[in-house]
C-alpha cells in the first residue's frame, strides 16, 4: 500500500501525480487538489477547472480577474 502525502492514509488504491518534475502520492482527488491545484489570486479558492490567467496571475473565473483589473468579461 502507499501512503497519501497530504493526509497520511495508507491506501491500496493510492495514485501518483507528477507536476513540474515533482511526484506526489494521494489517496483521493480531494487530497491531490489540496496539494497541487493553483489558488485564485483574488478569492483564494482552489482552481479545479481551467481558470483564467491575467497579468501573470491565475484566477478561478473572469469575475475574480476583473476585481484585480486584469480581465474584462465580455459575456452578456
Amino acid at each position: 500500500m502507499a501512503k497519501c502525502d497530504v493526509c497520511g492514509n495508507d491506501y491500496d488504491k493510492a495514485f501518483q501525480v507528477t507536476k513540474a518534475g515533482r511526484t506526489m502520492t494521494f489517496d483521493s482527488f480531494e487530497c491531490a487538489i489540496q496539494a497541487m491545484a493553483p489558488t485564485c489570486a483574488h478569492c483564494g479558492c482552489k482552481i479545479v477547472g481551467h481558470g483564467v490567467e491575467a497579468g501573470g496571475k491565475i484566477f478561478c473565473c473572469a469575475h475574480c480577474a476583473q476585481h484585480q483589473g486584469g480581465l474584462r468579461d465580455r459575456a452578456a
